[in-house]
């Protein structure tokens, strides 16, 4: 069988899985801290057909020759810049801006494993707890730690009967009651050395993973994380234009591809018809 046939399968394939990418990319373009994916391709192993020589005192050198069998998925990576922040004016939009992710757990008495997040819609639940909107808890020093006493499991609570709250830059959570300003606790932003290592999981978390690196837990502002801006919501990254226009060269690579296999399929077919 026809070589380029085979080389043929495996750009459709390959064009296929960036299509995939793109889909993926696009479909995700209003979602809150969504970060998008690249397909990169590489070649395969090229069969060699006269090796290499070296010159001679009568003759100079002769180059190999070569012929690629296809190509094939060389990454599909993760790309963490920084997504626009918008207004929201509400004061559990947070938004990060800079490097970090905010930390959430299901249950930190149980030392549940922890998940990271770039989205930033968190809200109260009946109890005053700061969760998000899968009613996982938003993790950092609670009023127990911050005061000192090293005691507490993380969660930042606010009484329900506070006249108001805040959160600061340095992801200080301030609130009101009976006329005196009080300290809940302070959000804490987890940084890795390979964010784009992190795992995907879905629902908009993110998992620590052989190649991202430990976190480095800091407050906001501190040790080079981001500053958190109260009111706001960090978009996609998601460029339309640039997804468009990748989704145009990987139609016509795909279209390519199938005519290399169709243009094989008719060599082959003369080549059965050579006899008759």
């Amino acid at each position: 069988m026809l070589r380029s046939m085979y080389s043929g399968i495996s750009g459709l394939n390959n064009h296929q899985e960036k299509l995939d990418v793109l889909g993926n990319n696009i479909s995700n373009v209003n979602t809150f801290g969504f970060k998008k994916g690249r397909a990169t391709f590489s070649d395969m192993v090229s069969q060699q057909s006269q090796g290499a020589t070296g010159p001679t005192d009568e003759r100079g050198g002769v180059n190999a020759q070569q012929v690629g069998l296809g190509a094939q998925m060389g990454s599909i990576d993760n790309i963490h810049t920084q997504g626009s922040l918008q207004n929201t004016n509400r004061e559990l939009d947070l938004g990060i801006s800079g490097d970090g992710f905010f930390q959430v757990q299901e249950d930190p008495e149980e030392d549940g494993a922890i998940s990271y997040t770039r989205a930033g819609n968190f809200y109260l639940d009946e109890e005053g707890y700061i969760v998000n909107q899968d009613g996982l808890y938003l993790i950092g020093n609670d009023e127990e730690d911050f005061a000192g006493d090293q005691d507490g499991d993380g969660t930042i609570q606010i009484p329900v009967d506070a006249e108001s709250f805040s959160v600061g830059q340095d992801g200080t959570v301030n609130f009101v009651e009976d006329g005196e300003t009080e300290v809940a606790g302070q959000i804490e932003v987890a940084q890795f050395a390979n964010p784009e290592g992190l795992n995907k999981i879905g629902d908009n978390l993110l998992q620590e993973s052989a190649n991202s690196g430990e976190p480095e837990i800091s407050a906001p502002t501190a040790d080079g994380a981001g500053e958190l801006v109260a009111g706001t919501l960090e978009m996609s990254n998601v460029d339309l234009s640039e997804e468009f226009t990748e989704m145009i060269t990987a139609q016509r690579g795909f279209q390519a591809n199938t005519r290399i296999i169709t243009t094989s399929d008719e060599i082959l077919q003369e080549l059965v018809n050579l006899k008759q």
